[in-house]
């Protein structure tokens, strides 16, 4: 068995969503004066490597507490995207090169290879996006989670969120933003966890995404 972390380490210096507050690390207590060390953290739902659930968007529709434990965990399959130039689409030809994976996966992973722009202003550029045939296809197969390595699943001049909307509007998906090391995944079906912080009313979460490979 491999177990490949999948996550960005949630830092003060780290990237955010443009409008966004950097998370802050603040040294509540400490050995010295208190005997036990504690990390006072302030940071929005959406840091770092993190999931959106519908209700990030719309009123009334479901939060990541009230989701069940089984939504997180699934056979996730990556689709190699990193040969894409800037603002370019991801179309159905990526996915129907492994259309039998794609279809069983219940994750679908696109790796753009925009990680290694992660600290510098490359990282909030024109990322590739899904195209419209896409969305379709991952709301008509019912999947329960669509990832990318980019900072977000719409275009960063997208103010409307329009992707956002369309897979958030009317299904049980989450959208996972931020991850990392896709490269490591390998070419076939694995276990993937997206665990996120059970608070009340969750529109989103950082989680601890991580990638379990069978050896």
């Amino acid at each position: 068995m491999r177990v490949i972390d999948l996550t960005y380490t949630i830092a003060e210096d780290m990237p955010v969503y443009p409008g966004t507050e950097r998370p802050i690390l603040a040294q509540a207590n400490t050995i010295e004066k208190d005997g036990f060390k504690e990390t006072l953290l302030t940071m929005f739902s959406h840091t770092g490597t993190h999931m959106d659930a519908p209700a990030h968007l719309f009123p009334g529709k479901s939060t990541l507490d009230g989701m069940p434990i089984e939504q997180f965990v699934g056979k996730a399959f990556v689709i190699d995207c990193a040969g894409l130039k800037e603002g370019e689409r991801i179309t159905m030809e990526f996915i129907n090169r492994d259309r039998a994976l794609a279809d069983e996966a219940e994750f679908i992973l696109f790796r753009l290879g925009w990680d290694k722009y992660w600290g510098t202003d490359l990282y909030f550029g024109d990322y590739p996006h899904i195209d419209d045939e896409v969305i379709e296809f991952l709301l008509e197969s019912d999947k329960k989670g669509v990832g990318l390595d980019v900072i977000g699943i719409d275009p960063i001049a997208d103010e409307n969120l329009t992707i956002h909307k369309r897979l958030l509007a009317n299904k049980e998906i989450v959208v996972i933003e931020n991850l990392r090391n896709l490269e490591l995944c390998g070419k076939g079906l694995f276990t993937f966890f997206a665990l996120p912080l059970k608070y009340l009313n969750s529109d989103g979460s950082p989680i601890r995404a991580i990638a379990i490979l069978d050896e």
